[in-house]
Order: C-alpha cells, then structure tokens, then sequence
C-alpha cells in the first residue's frame, strides 16, 4: 500500500485557507498532494474580506458539508481529512457520512452530544452572542479579543501581525449553528458516535486552548467510547488554538501527517481482505 494521499485541509471560522500555509508547505515537502479550499462565500484574501464580508451571510454547516463533498467525491481515492477548530467539527462529520480515508481534527469544535460546555468556551464567544443580529451576517472578534482566546501564546507584537494577516469576519450563522446545537432538534451538528463503519479518527488538543480547550477535545474523544472504530486523541502541551501557526507547529503537523498515513494505509489494507474474502 501506498504511503501518500491527497490530504484535504479544512479551515475555521475567522480564517482563510492561508492558515494552513505552513502545514501545506510541510505535507507538500513529504510528497503529499495538498488541497486547501476556501469555504463558500469566501471570496478574496484577508483585506477583501474585511471590506466586504457579505459572501459569508447565511453560511452554514450544510453548505461546507456540500461542498467538501464534492470536492471528495472528485477524487479517484478516499483522501486524508484534515481540520482545525470548526474544520475538526466538518471532519467528523464528514467521517461519520463514510467520506475520508482518516480524519484529523485539530482543536476541533464538537458535535452535539457535549451537554455542557467549559466556562472559557462560553466567554470566548460571548460578544458574537451579545450581537444577535450577526445570525443573518458575520462577526469578527476585536485584535485584543482575538488574541485573548485564539493566539494568548502568542506576544502581544507577534499576535497583531497574526491578526492582521489572518482574521476575518466569520459567518454568524455557523457559529449559532455549533452553539446550540444541543438545543436544537435534528442539528446538522449531529452524527453517530457509535458508528464502526467510519474512517480512523485523531483528536488533537492544545493545553493552552482557550476557545476549545483541551478538556473540551478530551470530552468529544470519550463520546467515541462505544464504536469500535479507531479513535485516537493527542494533546499537546503549551499549544494555544493558534496550534497550527505558533511556535511548535512542526512537531503537530509532522505528528498528524504520520498518524494519518499510517492509519489510511491500514484502512485500506484492512478493506481490500474483506473484498477479497467477500469476493
């Protein structure tokens, strides 16, 4: 079996795909086919976006699901998924609708299933609630906010060129839909956590996370308890939720890159014996 694969790379909410620039670069060297999309309604770097974020009005998890699928089925093979904090949450729910050949979420917001959530959790996106009116359009969190709970490793110095670089206004219709999704009766946010069927899963959390914090990515890892599919879960220490940029992200890029590699390629030789026994 073949240790390479295309890897898809799924982004979060306030970011563009730039912010997997340097896992992209660091697959890409290994030999891996990458792809990084943008979600729909993304339509132009950082400063357009700021300008006009309008593109995003009305997104949702039904609309990344649509098209990260589409983009999946185009492909003659099964590929790595890839996704970090509301991208970990379309991986999983990707994996669970039987798509990737393993799946990596990173930081990743959780399912519905998770009751109650931590503390940090709820102040982190207290102003996108304290602004209802952001369901229908977007919300982007101010630089001190930002820093606070997405990259508070960070200095403050380093955190505003990170700021600037990267954030965007996010799609307020996503971030209700994640929210309160144990509130609300048949959420997109759904999927079977005793499912056999899907592909390999690694959880990945940083000690630091303030927005999804470690005990967060711990509690959606025990939710899998009851599916005999592989389900793994990494923590690393020190790591913020900026883990895919700051400081260190080499050891976690190299680390999901392995992991992934060598699960898929299990899978695979796992799935052609039941073909060849059933065939």
């Amino acid at each position: 079996m073949k240790s390479t694969r295309t890897i898809l790379l799924i982004h979060g909410l306030w970011v563009t795909p730039s912010s997997w620039a340097k896992f992209r670069r660091h697959f890409e060297a290994h030999g891996q086919e990458v792809m990084a999309p943008a979600w729909p309604g993304i339509n132009g770097d950082v400063a357009a976006m700021r300008r006009d974020p309008s593109g995003l009005n009305g997104i949702g998890i039904a609309e990344v699901l649509t098209h990260c699928t589409r983009m999946i089925q185009s492909l003659p093979e099964p590929p790595i998924l890839m996704g970090h904090s509301y991208g970990g949450l379309i991986v999983q729910l990707l994996l669970d609708r039987g798509l990737g050949a393993a799946g990596v979420a990173i930081d990743s917001v959780p399912p519905k299933g998770i009751p109650i959530l931590p503390l940090s959790t709820y102040l982190a996106l207290t102003p996108a609630f304290l602004q209802p009116g952001t369901f229908k359009t977007t919300f982007l969190f101010t630089f001190k906010k930002w820093w606070k709970v997405f990259a508070n490793t960070l200095s403050e110095d380093e955190a505003r060129v990170e700021y600037e670089r990267e954030a965007i206004p996010a799609p307020g219709r996503s971030i209700y839909q994640a929210a309160l999704s144990n509130l609300t009766p048949k959420s997109l946010a759904t999927i079977d956590f005793a499912n056999h069927e899907r592909a390999p899963l690694l959880l990945v959390g940083g000690e630091r996370d303030v927005i999804m914090p470690a005990a967060l990515n711990r509690m959606n890892f025990r939710k899998y308890r009851s599916s005999s599919a592989l389900t793994e879960y990494k923590e690393f220490p020190g790591r913020s939720h900026y883990i895919i940029a700051e400081t260190g992200w080499e050891e976690v890029a190299q680390y999901a890159l392995d992991w992934a590699l060598a699960k898929s390629v299990a899978r695979q030789s796992r799935d052609s014996s039941r073909r060849a026994v059933m065939g």
